[in-house]
């Protein structure tokens, strides 16, 4: 197996974790929040999307999904267009609310399209390739999208935990 099929499956695998945290769950439960600093679905599976957006657009040198195909006017957030959440306070995050999970799905679908696009066209060289010169070391193309999924996985976890919370208390 290339070093770029085990990305692609990473990403795969992500998808089917936010998929089975989302599905079925009416938007008062995607929206609740287990204590008042607490993290909620929306929150958590809008973050890891827009995250992978953000990281994978800056180093594939494409445009972001939430811009190119105006998620931001369709989620209608109080937040800054360019907001992903890292860094959001309690109040930022629980701003971050949907009517019904098919939204969050839509958008970590076109997201996860893109950034599956771009991972099949890689070639295992290109993971050497520097996409961030502001850290030391530079950070590579693998290290990026192995952040990415880091990061990625670690939010759909968090979900799936919450909604765990939510059904079974």
């Amino acid at each position: 197996m290339k070093a770029t099929d085990v990305i692609a499956e990473g990403l795969g695998r992500i998808r089917e974790i936010v998929h089975e945290v989302v599905e079925g769950l009416p938007a008062e439960r995607l929206n609740a929040r287990v204590g008042p600093a607490a993290n909620s679905i929306t929150w958590l599976v809008w973050h890891l999307t827009r995250v992978q957006d953000d990281h994978v657009a800056q180093a594939a040198g494409l445009e972001q999904v939430w811009q190119a195909q105006d998620w931001a006017a369709r989620f209608a957030l109080p937040l800054p267009a360019g907001s992903t959440g890292y860094g959001h306070t309690a109040r930022q995050a629980g701003s971050v609310r949907v009517d019904s999970g098919e939204l969050l799905l839509e958008y970590f679908d076109a997201v996860h399209e893109q950034s599956s696009r771009f991972v099949r066209e890689l070639a295992a060289a290109d993971l050497d390739r520097v996409v961030d010169e502001r850290w030391d070391p530079p950070v590579t193309l693998g290290v990026r999208l192995t952040s990415v999924l880091a990061d990625d996985l670690q939010h759909a976890g968090q979900a799936a935990f919450v909604r765990g919370l939510l059904e079974h208390g």
